[in-house]
Parts: C-alpha cells; sequence; structure tokens
C-alpha cells in the first residue's frame, strides 16, 4: 500500500507566528526572510520591507522524517519552502503543491482555498494535512470529495507542532492501513466513505 501524504503547511504549523512576538517559542531558531525572497501566507504581507521573521524548531524536520508518510509542502511558499524552510529544519527537497491561480481565491462556500487542489493533488491517496486554517466545510469538502483516508488536523499557530500533533499524524497512518477509507475528523469522529468510493 501506498504512504499517505502529509502536505505541510510553513505558517501555524512550522512557524508559530502566532506565539508572543516578544517571546521566541522554546526550541526555535529565528530565521530572517527577505521579503521579496519568498511567497508567504497572508500574516505575513506587509507594506513594510523588512526581513520576514519565522521561527522554526530544527527538531521538527527529524520527527517529520521518522512519519511513515511522503512528505509534501501545502503552503503559499510552494517551492521557495524548499530554498528557505527546508534546510533550517534538514529536510530534502520536497515536492511542493503549487496553487497557481487558486492562492488566496476565496471561495463563497466557506472551503478554504487550498482545500480543492489538495484534493486533487492527493488524487485518492490517503494523506494528513496539517494547517492551522482548516473549518468544518473543508471536512465536508474532503468527505463529499476524497475517496481515501484522510485527517485534517488544526495546529494551533500560537504553539506549533507538539509531541501530541506527532503522535496524532503517526496513529492515522496505523488507522488508515487497515480496513477500509474513511474520513478522520480532528474531532476524532470516523465518518464513512463517500458514496463515490469503489475498492
Amino acid at each position: 500500500m501506498e504512504r499517505p501524504l502529509l502536505f505541510l503547511d510553513v505558517d501555524g504549523p512550522l512557524n508559530p507566528y502566532a506565539a508572543r512576538p516578544e517571546r521566541r517559542p522554546e526550541g526555535c531558531i529565528t530565521l530572517r526572510v527577505p521579503r521579496n525572497g519568498a511567497l508567504v501566507d497572508e500574516v505575513s504581507l506587509s507594506s513594510r520591507r523588512r526581513p520576514l521573521r519565522v521561527w522554526l524548531n530544527p527538531e521538527h524536520g527529524r520527527d517529520l522524517l521518522r512519519l511513515e508518510y511522503d512528505l509534501c509542502w501545502a503552503t503559499t511558499w510552494m517551492d521557495e519552502a524548499n530554498h528557505w524552510i527546508a534546510p533550517a529544519l534538514g529536510l530534502p527537497e520536497l515536492p511542493f503543491v503549487d496553487f497557481g491561480d487558486t492562492l488566496f481565491r476565496e471561495r463563497p462556500d466557506g472551503v478554504h482555498w487550498k482545500t480543492a487542489p489538495l484534493v486533487e493533488y492527493a488524487g485518492g491517496r490517503p494523506f494528513a494535512w496539517v494547517d492551522d486554517e482548516q473549518t468544518e466545510p473543508d471536512r465536508a469538502y474532503v468527505d463529499a470529495h476524497h475517496r481515501g483516508p484522510a485527517l485534517l488536523h488544526h495546529v494551533d499557530p500560537r504553539v506549533g507542532l507538539r509531541q501530541d500533533d506527532f503522535r496524532a499524524l503517526a496513529d492515522f497512518v496505523d488507522d488508515s492501513c487497515d480496513t477500509g477509507p474513511r474520513l478522520v475528523r480532528q474531532d476524532g469522529v470516523t465518518a464513512a466513505p463517500p458514496p463515490s468510493w469503489h475498492p
């Protein structure tokens, strides 16, 4: 069986941007990225030209590589994450989802602009998505349009990824390799596979 994909957002899970600005989170280093050198999430957009401050915990790279996933960037940084983020975490160059013209495009149904491209990229393959912006409409969309197991794992952008998050991701791999496809929601509810799924 194919290993699940792990879609990685940068700002929130890896860069706890919402932490107290005067106090760098424990275990993190500070990276300064020129604003013209990267595509960045909405929280970073500014008319000021100061370098973007990014907090990263180098241990996260090792922890991510230990998981039984194929890692993939799912961030507005897109390929720039390989230039700025991956080296600081000790990660190899990773594939990335190219959001193209869907980048930041709001949908009237409340589904996040990343959700449909991630489902399309996965193509039915099991996946987990760590982000700080998923909501119930995203879970409903994945349930309706993705034929394999999926975990939408919300990460608090004030603290970033923690050991509990890594345990949840490891548990999903174990669970997704047994019976059949289902959507594992953040609240622990397991949904039935969508009608479109065929074994």
